[in-house]
């Protein structure tokens, strides 16, 4: 199990809402709420452990991105400020992309 996770915490990176919109269209995107560790969800999902998968779903800490979701990073990233544009932690596990908001510093 430690290999699996040493395997994605090399390729856990940041991206920006734009590049993840194509992911988003073919509906390969998954939220995980900031009070996960987004590589223990990564583990958990890699490994088949369904109890714990299922757990977090019904629960509301991991989902498909809503509407309104969407539509604020949409929003953001209209701002047009670059530097403002809204970051994500991500893990790719094909199909899916995992994702995690990355909170803003406060300036």
């Amino acid at each position: 199990m430690s290999d699996l996770r040493a395997e994605l915490t090399e390729i856990l990176d940041e991206a920006e809402w734009d590049w993840l919109i194509p992911h988003v269209q073919r509906d390969a995107v998954i939220v995980v709420g900031r009070n996960l560790d987004l590589l223990d969800v990564g583990v958990a999902i890699a490994s088949d452990n369904i109890a714990l998968v299922q757990q977090w779903i019904d629960q509301q800490l991991i989902a498909k991105p809503s509407e309104v979701q969407i539509g604020e990073w949409n929003g953001d990233a209209l701002s047009g400020l670059n530097e403002d544009s809204k970051r994500f932690h991500t893990l790719i596990l094909q199909p899916y992309v995992l994702i995690q908001e990355i909170a803003k510093q406060d300036g």
